[in-house]
């Protein structure tokens, strides 16, 4: 069996789903793989709760700290049971796939393994059990839909945000990553995109599902005339450090083995991460006289970002060059671009993830050339990065679309904003009756 080298974590549902390519009970469990996967599970996971919820929670004002967290924390609850009654089966089912031949099962899968069905303590995914990688990628299931907070942070309703991702989920996260990562037969994977970790179905996805929902839900009472400066931007610097160590799991964790490509995998995150934050904050530096924490911080999340889609197919300068790039450009769009075309962003959800998805993505294709210093099986830089590019378009468009669709439906249904007297008052007080505060 030949899998894409630059698979990461597709191919490998070719050993436990329809079409078997080699037979499950030829895979060997491996102690040294499963050890590395679950570790990587753990850190993937640990990147949310509590990484990603004290990230956010720094950057809002102190009245709306409780509901940004309560947030991070009940997706993960949500997400987790999703994964498990249809989540893993609809993002992971080959039923019906065929290298070439496009039909529904090229965009999304069946429910051949819903509510985990035939998952047993002997079932193998490469060489570890099934049950940790359903596991490893329910980590991705949950960041993805926790990202967009960020954009609309201090402004939606509790109830509303459930039911929007649990509904954004179903129909944009689980088919995306069914697109990039089922194997011979889904759309993106037929085409070629280069997508080792997630650039593409986690920082892309969530990061034009953000600005969407800023768009629709408008700006935050006040915006952008009234300060609204981060309460405290210790929590954000240890969010971005929880960010920063439990991405090799994301990263690393993505090679699926305790190899030499989850070794790279750790290296270049590294490299692509350190010069992104000094990117970042020399373009800070120089624009506005000083650099600031809050400044450094988004550069780390933004070098990890761009790294994401690249990390098992680029060289360390690759990384270096990769990294410098996104922390200049997600500097300038979370800054410039932000205040230009005065979108309510407030925590930078796009102009970090998504940009960062997409400068990561487009110079996959350029540095995953062995030419280059790559490791990818890239011969034309062009054509590869056209894939890439092809793979974008098509991520921005449909995630555009239906999250539009769905946070519209619902406004109408439920409506998604709380009313101005809440929002003075603070979402811990008005949503959950709690303050993350003392008076």
């Amino acid at each position: 069996m030949t899998l894409r080298k630059t698979a990461g974590l597709g191919a490998l549902l070719s050993l436990v789903t329809p079409g078997l390519a080699m037979a499950a009970d030829e895979v060997v469990l491996n102690s040294g793989d499963t050890a590395w996967m679950l570790t990587a599970t753990a850190l993937v996971l640990f990147m949310t709760i509590p990484g990603l919820a004290l990230f956010y929670g720094g950057m809002v004002r102190s009245k709306n700290i409780l509901s940004v967290m309560m947030q991070c924390f009940a997706i993960t609850g949500l997400i987790s049971i999703l994964w498990v009654i249809y989540g893993y089966s609809i993002a992971f089912d080959t039923t019906g796939m065929e290298k070439g031949v496009v039909n529904f099962s090229s965009f999304v899968g069946g429910f051949s393994k819903a509510f985990l069905s035939g998952v047993g303590v002997d079932s193998l995914v490469a060489a570890f059990p099934e049950s940790v990688f359903i596991t490893f990628q329910m980590t991705f299931a949950i960041i993805t839909p926790a990202l967009i907070v960020g954009a609309f942070a201090e402004r939606m309703k509790f109830s509303a945000m459930l039911i929007f991702m649990a509904v954004w989920f179903t129909l944009v996260y689980a088919p995306i990553a069914h697109m990039v990562w089922s194997g011979d037969g889904a759309l993106m994977w037929d085409w070629g995109v280069l997508d080792f970790a997630g650039g593409t179905v986690v920082h892309i996805n969530a990061g034009v599902a953000g600005l969407v929902a800023c768009l629709v839900l408008g700006k935050r009472k006040g915006y952008p005339t009234t300060p609204m400066a981060p309460h405290n931007l210790g929590y954000t610097l240890v969010g971005a450090a929880m960010l920063w160590v439990g991405w090799f799991g994301f990263n690393a964790g993505s090679a699926v083995a305790a190899n030499g490509t989850a070794g790279m995998a750790m290296l270049v995150t590294q490299i692509a991460t350190a010069a992104a934050a000094l990117g970042w904050m020399f373009a800070e530096w120089l624009t506005h006289g000083k650099p600031s924490a809050l400044g450094i911080a988004s550069g780390v999340v933004a070098g990890l970002v761009a790294i994401t889609p690249a990390a098992g197919t680029v060289g360390p300068m690759g990384a270096l060059i990769i990294g410098l790039v996104a922390g200049v450009i997600c500097y300038f769009s979370a800054t410039s671009l932000k205040r230009k075309l005065g979108y309510d962003d407030s925590l930078d959800a796009f102009g970090v993830h998504g940009i960062g998805g997409i400068v990561g993505a487009l110079l996959t294709g350029i540095f995953a050339a062995p030419v280059l210093g790559g490791f990818g099986s890239v011969d034309d830089i062009g054509a590869q990065f056209f894939i890439q590019l092809k793979g974008v378009v098509v991520t921005v468009l449909y995630t555009g679309i239906v999250t539009f669709v769905i946070l519209k439906v619902l406004d109408v249904v439920m409506g998604l904003r709380v009313n101005e007297e809440e929002e003075t008052v603070g979402l811990d007080l008005a949503q959950h009756n709690e303050r993350g505060y003392n008076l």
